[in-house]
């Protein structure tokens, strides 16, 4: 059990690393590529926790309400969503308009040439 999550290690790995942050990293992409505005992954990574939260409870008999746990795994799938969303709106902005911007590492973009 681990005691700040309320929630034992396997039901950890289990829901969070694998389902929940799958689903986090999918929804951050789909946001992205949809040009959702960027508080839209706060919210459905709040919405994904409470399920994670659940998922937790009835699958390996976590605490359902632990405040810290919610709030931990909710600020971890929020991370995962808003990397997915910023990696994938980079790669958009790049491939959607080549002939104004340019690839500048993993998150952003940068502007080709001098402009007016």
């Amino acid at each position: 059990m681990i005691p700040l999550l309320e929630t034992p290690l396997i039901g950890f790995i289990v829901v969070t690393v694998f389902l929940a942050f799958g689903a986090s990293w999918m929804m951050g992409q789909a946001l992205a590529s949809t040009w959702r505005p960027i508080w839209q992954p706060f919210l459905y990574g709040g919405l994904l926790g409470l399920a994670d939260r659940f998922l937790n409870f009835a699958l390996f008999e976590g605490r359902l309400l632990s405040p810290s746990g919610f709030l931990i795994n909710s600020v971890l799938i929020i991370l995962v969503a808003l990397i997915a969303y910023r990696m994938t709106q980079a790669r958009m902005m790049v491939r959607q308009y080549p002939w104004l911007y340019a690839r500048a590492g993993l998150f952003g973009w940068r502007e080709i040439g001098g402009g007016s």
